[in-house]
């Protein structure tokens, strides 16, 4: 039976933290950043956690499970 791979896109994209939670860098950051607002920019900085609902999902893009 062959390896089972992990996705290549989840796993560049999320991140796992110390208590466990899924993160991952908020898109549309990496250009045409003078049509944003300051606001919108400085919101984007932080990073996301990925939602419960969606959770199952990542995992086991992860093959967390």
């Amino acid at each position: 039976m062959p390896k089972v791979k992990t996705h290549s896109r989840a796993k560049k994209t999320f991140k796992i933290t110390g208590s466990g939670k899924i993160s991952y860098r908020k898109p549309t950051r990496g250009h045409l950043l003078t049509k944003k607002s300051n606001k919108r920019k400085r919101a984007l900085r932080i990073s996301g956690e990925v939602h419960p609902a969606n959770l199952d999902f990542v995992k086991r893009m992860l093959r967390l499970r």
